[in-house]
């Protein structure tokens, strides 16, 4: 569907809306952003308002234009990287993963047991930054800038751990197709021991402050609450899966790299409820560094890459010093990874839920196809059943556990 025809679409439902409104008399119809403090991007929700109480709610999600999956079709398969850094930009390094692992699927390529032993790492120090980010920004949405603080400062302690390994805090691009930008630094593994020891020590700050708050847990309990059911059927995955009591992690479940190696919980809910999405983001922090720690323990030897040209660039000084080092750089950046024809998918545990890469190739240097399977888009989609018939106050706290990242759901 064109841009303009899904715009009108929108836009008739919406004034279908606000008729219906206006001819009942009594109701208010107000808009929430695009630009709000609450929305945590650019997405607006008409409101259809009975009193205080949510009658009605039209969300508008198409307000952030990257054309990821249509921009993925005009670089080389590596050049598709940067962009999945800026989907979900709270926890980049899963996107990174999933996508090589995709297009190594397609290319039948086996990385090596210590490139898989990082790229599990990655993923979880970047879980821990984007399970920080919503509870920090949850506490401040209803009041609580103390716990706030304390929460961006413990994300802020992992950001110099992320830069250290690749350069960048946000924008990481980390990983490559058949390994990885480059091995762990000296020493790192103290590092991020000693990173995750302060964040835990801030986490247990927020607990105090926040878990057993009076407010705080009046404010949570019971609100936006997501039945087994319509988890299931609404296709959400993740903490909002997990906290309805699905028992459905891709990590345990499906296991891929070597996490069927760790020995982790997958954190359930009752309710799934604000207040179980709070309590499993907080409980999944704990579960991450029960993981960093073991993989750092068992962290297996040997090279990061695998060792064909055909896959990896070669080091620079086969580059600078042979002919053949020099073919395969040059033929490698300018026509790309040469990707049998054919489609694959995979997917990864992301900060979220399941992140999902679907690639197609024609046999070329150059996707055809790239589709992401976002989780964000599908919390949106549930959104409305969370918050109808509730407060217009507990869209905010609602709105927060779903963690949406506008990078996901631009389509």
């Amino acid at each position: 569907m064109g841009a303009h025809a899904a715009h009108g679409q929108a836009g008739a439902a919406t004034a279908a809306m606000v008729a219906a409104a206006l001819r009942q008399g009594d109701k208010m119809i107000i808009n929430m952003g695009p630009s709000h403090p609450a929305t945590h991007g650019t997405v607006k929700f008409v409101l259809t308002l009975d009193g205080e109480t949510v009658d009605d709610i039209d969300i508008h999600i198409g307000y952030l234009h990257r054309g990821f999956e249509k921009m993925s079709e005009q670089g080389t398969w590596q050049q598709v990287l940067p962009y999945t850094d800026r989907l979900n930009y709270v926890s980049p390094l899963c996107n990174n993963v999933g996508y090589v692992m995709a297009v190594e699927k397609l290319m039948g390529v086996q990385i090596t047991p210590r490139c898989s032993y990082i790229r599990m790492l990655v993923c979880e120090i970047s879980r821990v930054t984007d399970h920080l980010t919503a509870l920090a920004a949850g506490a401040l949405e209803l009041g609580g800038f103390t716990p706030f603080l304390y929460g961006v400062e413990a994300r802020e302690t992992l950001y110099p751990i992320v830069e250290e390994l690749c350069g960048a805090r946000l924008t990481t691009s980390y990983t490559r197709i058949g390994g990885l930008r480059s091995d762990l630094p000296d020493g790192y593994g103290d590092h991020v021991i000693a990173a995750m020891d302060k964040v835990l020590s801030l986490l247990d700050k927020m607990d105090k402050l926040l878990t057993k708050n009076r407010i705080f847990y009046d404010r949570m309990i019971g609100t936006g609450q997501l039945s087994q059911q319509d988890a299931i059927a609404c296709g959400v995955t993740g903490v909002m899966l997990r906290s309805a009591g699905v028992d459905w992690d891709l990590r345990k479940h499906q296991p891929y790299l070597h996490y069927n190696e760790l020995d982790f919980d997958v954190i359930l809910g009752h309710q799934g409820d604000n207040y179980d999405r709070y309590l499993c983001r907080f409980e999944e922090i704990h579960q991450c560094n029960k993981m960093i720690r073991q993989m750092l323990r068992q962290m297996p030897g040997g090279p990061v890459n695998v060792g064909d040209w055909q896959v990896v660039l070669p080091p620079k000084a086969a580059v600078y010093n042979s002919i053949e080092g020099m073919i395969a750089h040059f033929k490698l950046t300018i026509d790309g990874h040469q990707v049998p024809a054919g489609e694959a998918y995979q997917a990864v545990e992301g900060g979220n839920g399941e992140v999902g890469f679907y690639v197609v190739s024609q046999g070329n240097g150059r996707p055809y196809k790239v589709h992401v399977r976002a989780p964000c888009y599908y919390a949106m989609g549930v959104l409305k059943k969370l918050v109808v018939g509730g407060m217009l106050a507990d869209i905010v706290p609602t709105f927060d556990t779903l963690n949406m990242i506008g990078g996901e759901v631009d389509r």
